[in-house]
């Protein structure tokens, strides 16, 4: 008599992304790297954002694993240093031979795309997570087409392609990040871009329209003289409702596209991904914040960064698969932190929702 044995199926299981992080252990890590960058000039800056990042990254566990950062002060300072260069020359040069700036200038747009990629990759490589490095692939031809030449387009279009532009863009970067070797495969709709944007427009011109009607209602009952003082409310008021219009909007397109690019995006074998952002929640943790920075004067900034955070933290899961536990290191080369620190000092900050 023959015996039959059935196989073992390893099951998916579900990850919460947890941050276990504490506004008072992080103001302590954020004023004494403001205190010494100060007092060595910036030099120290190097050092705090790697104290930062090793803080931030060592509280975000999945599975009560820990992402680590890797990247060394020496690296960060580096590349700083070379990218403080070449923005003083652009300086320098724009104000002693304007033409020769415009030129410059015109150099370093073409060099944007570039430092994007050096900035992704350096960012990935510097992360892991059991052990296991991040890298990023995108070229760029890629790049140049994506963030310099689709946008320039766009204008012709009077931006009607820019929320496929954006479509392109969050692709490119999430498609060409992997992990242990495996590709992350992002199936992403411009239509959801589309309705992002439409529903932005129709929510800001409800506001507009409720607070033109609440106005002529308020003058209507309670008729004044138009003198100094009201100008100064009208001023302040329109100031206001434009601020609320731009927190509302961001916090509308944030959880939009974060919830669908989450749920587009898997990583074969291993692991697919939720985020179950709500946006009244995150437009009032995104107001709160700022207020409170605003009202201490700049002391609450620990604490808001810890509590949002947190936030993204707790909403994100992930449904891991039993491949995952077979991943191993694939990054072998190191790169330089010029990328990022250009990038950044240039104002290109990308964004990885």
């Amino acid at each position: 008599m023959e015996s039959s044995t059935s196989p073992i199926i390893e099951q998916s299981r579900h990850a919460q992304v947890e941050f276990s992080g504490k506004a008072g252990e992080f103001f302590g890590i954020w004023i004494v790297n403001i205190l010494l960058s100060i007092l060595t000039l910036g030099i120290y800056s190097a050092w705090a954002k790697v104290r930062t990042n090793q803080y931030f990254y060592g509280h975000t566990r999945i599975e009560d694993q820990p992402f680590r950062y890797l990247a060394k002060p020496l690296q960060i300072l580096k590349g700083r240093l070379i990218a403080v260069a070449l923005f003083a020359s652009y300086f320098i040069l724009s104000a002693v031979a304007p033409i020769a700036g415009l030129l410059m200038a015109l150099g370093l747009m073409f060099l944007m795309p570039f430092l994007i990629v050096l900035s992704m990759r350096f960012s990935m490589r510097m992360t892991s997570y059991r052990n296991v490095r991040f890298d990023f692939h995108g070229s760029y031809a890629d790049a140049f087409i994506n963030f310099l030449l689709l946008p320039i387009l766009s204008i012709f279009t009077l931006y009607l392609l820019m929320p496929w532009v954006l479509k392109r863009i969050d692709q490119y970067l999430h498609s060409n990040i992997s992990y242990g070797g495996k590709r992350l495969q992002v199936n992403n709709d411009a239509g959801t871009y589309y309705a992002a944007v439409l529903i932005i427009m129709a929510v800001v011109t409800g506001v507009i329209m409720t607070a033109v009607i609440l106005g002529f209602v308020i003058a209507f009952l309670f008729p004044f003289s138009f003198g100094a003082e009201w100008a100064m409310v009208l001023v302040f008021g329109i100031i206001l409702l434009y601020w609320l219009i731009l927190m509302l909007s961001g916090a509308i397109y944030k959880c939009m596209i974060r919830n669908h690019l989450f749920s587009r995006t898997v990583l074969p074998d291993t692991a697919s991904f939720a985020s179950k952002m709500q946006v009244m929640p995150y437009l009032w943790l995104t107001v709160s914040n700022l207020l409170a920075i605003l009202c201490t004067f700049g002391l609450a900034y620990p604490w808001a960064r810890v509590r949002k955070t947190a936030y993204l933290a707790n909403a994100t899961s992930l449904t891991l698969q039993p491949g995952i536990d077979q991943l191993v290191d694939t990054v072998q080369q190191q790169t330089a932190a010029f990328g990022e620190e250009a990038a950044g000092l240039f104002d290109v900050d990308i964004s990885l929702a």
